[in-house]
């Protein structure tokens, strides 16, 4: 069979839902669906050089790549590749011209390093490392059984101490935009992102159809807002926390597993059965706080680099 590569038919809706279904099928942790990655085709910034590929075999999709520009990194030239294959499509030289496609579109782009993320396994690690990539530091997928499992319980919040959703910030999300730019500002990793772009950030991430404003809890202590846990859901059964941050003048009063168990308890109660989460391997503090949930490691990635010069 012969393989190729093209880009995503972001007009053809059946294109992205296979595009979907490989990702779901090559990385069950995480949520996807076909709206929102049309969603974030359509909507990504043209510094962004965002683009979708897929690897196509007889007809049928059979691999993935989803590449960009960190165009919110405070340094030029940051490059994003992330390839996936169908698990029963493996070993057939799809992930190969994936990312040769894309190495090649990102450096014509301007690409000075390039960054991706690769589940930890022998064979993948020994793929990246054959094409010149080095790993740089990894992160952890952590699942919790929602269905069956024991959540912390809820109790009433301090004085002071008010729980809200996403949505009620609806009329004005400006608020929310501040507290994420602080709080990522310090999240750890080897791509610092800055956000500042309000206009962009409603469209990115306030907007997107992943996230679910009203599981995502917003911690307000005496009127300002101190703490969030944003979650994405896939309208079916699958929860997953996008990022959980305190404001630095908040930090160690437990506001992030106050908000965390409230989103828990409430998409629970909604029929949610799966939550997942993502944490850096050296980020001690949130890895405590989701195995104080009952959160378990359910798989790992591992960060490769490569400078192009």
């Amino acid at each position: 069979m012969t393989v190729i590569v093209r880009d995503l038919r972001t007009a053809d809706p059946a294109d992205a839902e296979a595009f979907a279904d490989v990702r779901r099928r090559a990385l069950p942790f995480m949520v996807s669906t076909a709206e929102s990655l049309l969603h974030d085709a359509t909507h990504a910034p043209p510094e962004a050089h965002h683009q979708r590929l897929v690897a196509e075999a007889d007809g049928e999709v059979i691999g993935t790549a989803q590449l960009d520009i960190a165009h919110d990194s405070p340094i030029p030239g940051q490059g994003n590749v992330n390839v996936y294959v169908h698990p029963e499509h493996l070993r057939r030289g799809a992930g190969a011209l994936l990312v040769r496609t894309a190495e090649e579109r990102l450096t014509a782009v301007g690409a000075k390093r390039l960054l991706s993320w690769v589940l930890d396994t022998a064979e993948n690690r020994a793929f990246a490392e054959r094409r010149g990539y080095t790993a740089s530091r990894s992160a952890h997928f952590l699942r919790l059984d929602l269905a069956h499992g024991a959540l912390p319980p809820l109790g009433a919040p301090p004085e002071g101490v008010e729980l809200r959703t996403a949505a009620d910030f609806a009329d004005d999300p400006r608020q929310l935009f501040d507290l994420d730019a602080e709080t990522t500002a310090d999240e750890p990793g080897d791509l610092d992102a800055e956000l500042n772009d309000y206009e962009l950030w409603l469209e990115e991430t306030y907007r997107h159809p992943l996230l679910d404003h009203a599981l995502s809890t917003v911690v307000v202590v005496d009127g300002t807002l101190a703490a969030f846990t944003a979650v994405r859901t896939d309208g079916r059964d699958r929860y997953f926390t996008g990022m959980t941050g305190t404001a630095r003048a908040f930090r160690g009063r437990g506001l992030a597993k106050l908000a965390k168990n409230d989103s828990l308890h409430r998409a629970r109660a909604a029929g949610y059965t799966e939550a997942f989460t993502g944490n850096d391997s050296d980020n001690g503090p949130m890895l405590a706080v989701n195995k104080w949930f009952g959160y378990e490691v359910c798989a790992t990635e591992v960060r490769y680099v490569r400078e192009l010069g």
